[in-house]
């Protein structure tokens, strides 16, 4: 991975990190400076085009972020309580996007566990979907799936049959997509054809593909004119957005292609941090390497003061690796979990037992509590 000259070539932490380069900032001096809550820019209008062809949606609408995006399309879904929303337990929507699923959209939530640990199958949803005139109950209205989840990919195959079930019984289907790109640029399968099986998606191009600001979210032009509606309610109306989305725009075209070397560079890390007697909880498969810290007795704590040593910075069990990661910074941080796993044994052949928790839900990394995805 070639070394780039960003405050982002050394930490770990996140791919929202990553920081917009020359070219996107030079696009920003370009841009047209329209009235985007008029619908009268055409750089805004150009991006919202581009991605929602991109994916096989007829609109498209940029907001500020995946969580502004998520949020506006599953309301704009819902019409008449009581409803509900069936998602994966660790699902951004329902873990980290500040209870908006309940203030936002008054919904109830249904979240499901995956028998198989990794993704969400058709038969964990229909066990889970809440149907029929009980008056007791909140009937699911939306299912709301996550592509990559803890940067797992989620096979199409088990994408198409949920998407089937939910045809079935008049529920609509959203995706948060925030990193989509990281899916498509893996399997190789294009965004229109996972947005076959969606009413709305939110595609995020402020993490791993760089741009300082914004997703897009893509849908039917009437659901997204009532997103519209919600965005402007929430705050999100931009003016001069214009600015923003060159700087997408550049992120969309420079960095797409580059994510499945960031994948290899990934993998690669994986594969020597295993053979350093590393385990990880969930397979590496796109950009995300989740630690087991516990198997391997590695206080979470000492973990990040080792990379505070090195100048790196780490958030504990997860491990991000952007295109902006330098190979500096890699090597640096296999050298902090060296010097951990050190510790862990001396501590072990002592007797010592207990391991400090640091402060913040991005630092300890037990996988049924961690932040997977922001």
């Amino acid at each position: 991975m070639a070394e780039y000259k960003s405050i982002a070539a050394t930490d770990f932490k996140s791919d929202t990190v990553t920081t917009p380069t020359p070219s996107m900032l030079q696009a920003m001096l370009t841009a047209t400076h329209g009235d985007d809550v008029y619908k009268e820019d055409k750089t805004t209008n150009d991006l919202q085009a581009r991605v929602a062809e991109m994916c096989g949606k007829p609109a498209g609408l940029f907001v500020v972020s995946g969580t502004m995006g998520n949020q506006i399309c599953l309301r704009a879904h819902l019409h008449q309580p009581p409803y509900s929303i069936l998602c994966d337990y660790r699902a951004h929507v329902f873990t980290h996007e500040a209870g908006g699923l309940a203030t936002l959209s008054q919904a109830m939530v249904t979240t499901v566990h995956p028998r198989n640990k990794l993704y969400l199958t058709v038969e964990d949803v229909e066990d889970y979907l809440i149907l029929g005139n009980d008056i007791h109950t909140a009937p699911t209205r939306v299912i709301s799936l996550e592509n990559t989840l803890a940067g797992l990919v989620m096979p199409i195959e088990e994408i198409a049959k949920i998407s089937a079930l939910a045809r079935r019984h008049g529920i609509k289907m959203h995706l948060d997509g925030a990193r989509l790109w990281n899916a498509a640029a893996e399997t190789g399968i294009s965004l229109a054809e996972y947005g076959k099986y969606f009413d709305t998606m939110s595609l995020c191009i402020s993490k791993g593909l760089g741009a300082p600001v914004g997703t897009v979210i893509v849908g039917e032009p009437d659901v997204i004119q009532t997103a519209n509606w919600f965005r402007k309610q929430a705050g999100g109306g931009i003016r001069q957005a214009g600015l923003l989305a060159a700087a997408a725009d550049v992120a969309i075209t420079e960095t797409f292609p580059k994510l499945k070397e960031t994948h290899e560079v990934t993998k690669k890390l994986a594969s020597e941090l295993e053979q350093m007697g590393l385990t990880f909880q969930v397979p590496v498969e796109t950009n995300f390497i989740f630690l087991d810290l516990a198997k391997a007795g590695i206080d979470p704590a000492g973990l990040i003061e080792e990379g505070n040593k090195l100048g790196i910075t780490i958030a504990g069990a997860r491990i991000a690796i952007h295109y902006q990661i330098s190979t500096t910074a890699i090597d640096k941080l296999k050298l902090a979990v060296k010097k951990a796993l050190e510790v862990a044994k001396q501590r072990q052949a002592n007797g010592a037992n207990g391991m400090k928790r640091p402060e913040g839900s991005l630092a300890y990394g037990v996988y049924d509590k961690i932040v997977v995805d922001n």
